[in-house]
């Protein structure tokens, strides 16, 4: 071939390759700077059905504390409204169980208790795995969260998601009829005097009281025994926190066991004769409690877009802070403020955990021990 012949072959197949090249370049987009990553493709496609559901449907705790730290901070922030019904634990774990039987699939979310989670909702299937909800990155990332993780109550891992704790004190004193420090084991209450001045949350529901008794059932410095012996002084049994602690204040009893830290808490900042024994004393120490502090979310959730939405705004500090605040206890998140609590309610490590299953399964066994002691 001739030279210049070569060469002409030479330029063409040259021009052939660096057409192939521009056009494959032209099929074949590069990445943009501004291209979203996979969480918020996804969460902007359930804000965006959320907002077309319109509302999220929520049990929660009762009073108007939880009711507003539930509801106004989301709706101001997402523009959906919040549908709430408060209760205790029992009560609205009866109510979704007769809903929900009926073919009633009213509610979306359930934030409270374990013990109602567990026993009532999980065990009868009515609960999606709240895992499936969590979108956002901070409110996945382990190291936003005491230990290092997000805690599940159940033990599956992935149905019932606690979100705050709490160091139980379980006994509260009147100053002017007890002196807290004299108080160094819940053995002492056994002490005749106290026969008769003693106040208890009643054990035989789910809530403190029957958190506290089964701390007491499970400690092998107390057990069945203690709990026995208890009863033999004649405690008087409610179920009305703020009159529990009202009657204590008025020196109606002397020691009431098992009742709400924060109102006490509160109530001895404004001078009322309220003491809590700080369980750093007592020679058996105290447990962690969640409280309301856990979330599930329900299975044939009307609205599970904006299911989704309000679980994810509830795990983040902000939705985290307005909740530790209203109800008195601790974020498991690390970055929440806890300026609104007492030193000896902040959680400490080698305490027992009143709140997941097998705490729960337990109280089986002491609500036996219960009705045999305190009747029905």
């Amino acid at each position: 071939m001739r030279p210049w012949l070569l060469g002409l072959v030479l330029l063409v197949g040259v021009a052939i390759l660096s057409a192939c090249s521009s056009a494959e370049k032209a099929v074949t987009p590069a990445p943009t700077a501004g291209a979203r990553a996979p969480w918020e493709e996804e969460w902007q496609r359930v804000l965006a059905a959320a907002k077309q559901e319109g509302k999220v449907a929520v049990v929660g705790p009762a009073g108007a504390e939880a009711r507003k730290a539930l509801s106004e901070p989301f709706e101001k922030k997402y523009g959906i409204s919040v549908e709430f019904i408060g209760g205790s634990g029992s009560e609205m774990g009866a109510r979704l169980k007769t809903e929900r039987s009926a073919g009633q699939y009213l509610w979306d979310i359930f934030v409270g208790g374990t013990t109602t989670q567990i026993e009532t909702l999980k065990k009868s299937g009515g609960l999606d795995p709240v895992t499936s909800a969590l979108i956002l990155p901070d409110v996945t990332e382990p190291k936003n969260w005491r230990g290092g993780k997000v805690e599940f109550a159940d033990k599956d891992g992935k149905y019932v998601l606690v979100f705050t704790t709490l160091a139980k004190a379980p006994i509260f004193v009147n100053s002017k009829l007890a002196d807290p420090k004299e108080l160094k084991s819940y053995k002492d209450l056994l002490n005749p005097k106290w026969q008769g001045k003693i106040l208890v949350h009643d054990p035989r529901v789910s809530g403190p009281g029957q958190a506290s008794f089964t701390f007491f059932y499970q400690n092998k410095e107390l057990g069945p025994d203690f709990i026995r012996s208890l009863a033999a002084q004649k405690p008087d049994l409610q179920r009305d926190s703020r009159q529990e602690l009202d009657w204590l204040a008025q020196g109606k009893y002397a020691i009431l066991v098992a009742g709400s830290d924060f109102t006490a808490a509160t109530l001895k900042k404004e001078g009322v004769p309220i003491e809590v024994v700080d369980h750093r004393q007592l020679k058996e120490k105290s447990y962690l409690t969640s409280g309301n502090g856990s979330v599930s979310l329900l299975n044939k959730a009307p609205h599970p877009n904006a299911a989704k939405v309000f679980i994810n705004w509830l795990l983040t500090k902000e939705g985290q802070t307005e909740f530790a605040r209203a109800q008195g206890y601790a974020s498991r998140r690390v970055d929440v403020p806890t300026d609104h609590l007492e030193s000896w309610m902040l959680p400490e490590e080698g305490l027992w955990v009143s709140y997941d299953e097998d705490a729960v399964e337990l109280k089986d066994k002491v609500g036996t021990l219960l009705k045999e002691v305190f009747g029905d």
